[in-house]
């Protein structure tokens, strides 16, 4: 590492080759984005839900603060296996309290702008701020649809947090085209319209990830939905539900790279939501030609569950993911990125733009990463290019900065875990963020 280096970048953690193939089965944490709705939906719910397999994450706990300052009581205590598990009593019809000040998101992303939708019918008056990294993510997205319901924003048109929130029991009902596919977005419109009077309708221009639609009826809330579009009909009254979340499928996706990278692997993780808006990660390591598979084990209300298994496949070659898949699988481009680099031939990600402004432009630092190993990978407008090198050697004393990024520090530990020389990561302990027992998990699989 150079003198420069030593001196602009934070400080890093050296990840160390594992020494062997990986073995066995495991469970990955809870999913992030089941959690966070489990938990915000509780707290809007009348009653007490019972909550069992929550992640422990720090943007998980940000949820938990937040419906905590709105009024609500959490009770939900660590298990033995790492997850959350506990009850939520809602303020239900009363609505939420006014908080004695600003709700501090954190780095949470879905707790900031689900809050938006969360507090807007109500009359109370909302600070929303986060730490610097989601200070700089779009707002202005989520500002948009609530405000053509009626809600009002301090500033009046603000693009960044913090954002005051001045809600409204007057919420219009809205048919809103999406400019993006959006989860988040998504959402935040239809929880404010579960409080409006007639339905409330987003349109999207791709599927994105279904967990508010499947998970409303079960709190009581009327909600049709088809592949790019989602109603509630409202007012409805939220009544509370028992959630069991399944393993997170943005997680198991580091798991199988790391088993498809690690010569002589194979791994079953079990327990994991099979969701097919959420394991399109799957979809496009089949289309890599690895050895990869789902076998379908129940579901946890209308969630389906199950394993996903991986052999180590010494042969993978390039494909294309067209855009309107690139929502099913936009969290886990960074490590599909590096398993593209140990590929034959050119892989493209199509329509990859919200690369920019997730919790740091992940598309520069994919570009920038892969490059440290070698690889060419560029940007043409919104499409990400990785020319891939079966035979690929990663040089000895590589400082990988993640930015504080979780999925760029797991993506980059991937490189010295599952090769032969170490590397060094700035940031690391981010992965607490998703996945605090990431590396022990790995660790734990070696035999």
């Amino acid at each position: 590492m150079s003198t420069s280096e030593s001196v602009t970048l934070p400080p890093y953690t050296i990840i160390e080759p594992l020494g062997g193939p990986l073995e066995g089965s495991l469970t990955v944490p809870g999913d992030k984005s089941i959690s966070h709705r489990a938990v915000l939906f509780a707290a809007m719910a009348e009653g007490t839900s019972h909550l069992t397999g929550v992640l422990d994450s720090e943007d998980v706990r940000a949820s938990i603060r937040a419906v905590e300052a709105l009024g609500a009581s959490v009770l939900l205590d660590r298990q033995a296996d790492g997850t959350l598990a506990g009850t939520v009593t809602g303020w239900g019809q009363q609505g939420p309290a006014q908080p004695d000040a600003p709700i501090d998101c954190g780095n949470s992303g879905t707790t900031a702008r689900l809050l938006m939708g969360i507090v807007a019918p109500w009359d109370i008056k909302v600070t929303i701020t986060g730490d610097a990294s989601l200070q700089k993510r779009p707002m202005r997205r989520i500002v948009a649809p609530l405000a053509k319901m009626g809600c009002d924003f301090e500033p009046e048109t603000p693009e960044h947090l913090p954002i005051t929130v001045c809600g409204s029991r007057e919420l219009r009902a809205i048919d809103y085209t999406s400019p993006m596919a959006s989860a988040q977005l998504k959402t935040a419109v239809l929880l404010a319209g579960t409080f409006a009077e007639g339905t409330t309708t987003v349109n999207e221009p791709a599927p994105s990830r279904n967990h508010t639609e499947l998970m409303l009826p079960e709190f009581n809330v009327p909600t049709t939905a088809g592949t790019r579009v989602a109603s509630v009909q409202g007012p409805a009254e939220m009544l509370a539900s028992d959630v069991v979340v399944p393993g997170d499928p943005s997680s198991a996706a580091f798991v199988a790279a790391a088993a498809l990278l690690a010569r002589g692997s194979s791994v079953r993780i079990e327990n994991v939501s099979l969701n097919p808006a959420r394991i399109g990660f799957v979809r496009t390591l089949e289309r890599m030609g690895a050895d990869i598979r789902e076998s379908y084990e129940g579901a946890e209300g209308k969630e389906p569950r199950g394993a996903i298994t991986i052999n180590y496949t010494p042969t993978l070659r390039g494909c294309e993911i067209p855009s309107q898949h690139i929502a099913s699988v936009i969290d886990e481009i960074p490590v599909l990125a590096l398993v593209a680099a140990h590929a034959r031939g050119i892989t493209v990600f199509h329509e990859v733009g919200e690369l920019r402004v997730k919790e740091s432009d992940r598309l520069a630092a994919i570009i920038e990463g892969l490059g440290q190993l070698g690889i060419d990978a560029w940007e043409e407008g919104d499409d990400l290019y990785v020319e891939g090198n079966p035979n690929l050697q990663v040089p000895a004393g590589l400082v990988f900065d993640s930015h504080g990024d979780h999925r760029l520090a797991m993506t980059w530990a991937l490189v010295g875990a599952c090769g032969r020389v170490p590397v060094n990561v700035t940031e690391f302990t981010c992965v607490a963020v998703s996945y605090p027992d990431f590396l022990a998990d790995l660790k734990g699989l070696v035999k």
